[in-house]
């Protein structure tokens, strides 16, 4: 649960800098950097999209798959613990190559983008640790079973 809570922030924070990208919120609120010169760089658009919309889809995806990860059903599966990892290290290095174009391209930072970068790196280690901990108690079981 701690992913989702986790994704569920990233939802507010990638929703509400689309909203701004979008035109339907006016201004940014940025007590910290330059989130206007950032998100209206020419940087701020990946595949026709806006970046903060990659990252709404990127944190709705994370959120519904930690989600699914609490059913019973895949409770004791390695499965769920996998595509989180794998998703959040893809999330890491965009991050961190959004995080590069801020600081050598841009020359501008935006607090809600670096606050974006660390909450998806806080999934991945958090992604991480549950994997570990799975694959602790599969091969816990596998050694039992084995006895």
């Amino acid at each position: 649960m701690i992913v989702a809570a986790l994704a569920l922030a990233g939802i507010f924070i990638s929703l509400y800098l689309t909203l701004y990208k979008l035109g339907v919120i006016g201004e940014l609120s940025c007590t910290i950097g330059s989130c206007e010169t950032v998100n209206t760089s020419k940087w701020s658009r990946f595949l026709g999209l806006p970046v903060a919309a990659w990252g709404l889809l990127f944190y709705l995806d994370v959120f519904l798959i930690a989600l699914a990860g609490t059913f019973a059903r895949f409770e004791e599966e390695p499965a769920i613990s996998y595509v989180l990892a794998g998703e959040a290290a893809v999330g890491v290095l965009f991050s961190a190559w959004l995080t590069y174009l801020e600081l050598s391209v841009i020359h501008a930072v935006c607090i809600w983008c670096v606050t974006s970068a660390i909450i998806v790196t806080l999934i991945l280690l958090v992604s991480i640790a549950d994997l570990r901990d799975m694959l602790a108690i599969s091969g816990a079981r596998t050694t039992e079973a084995g006895s």
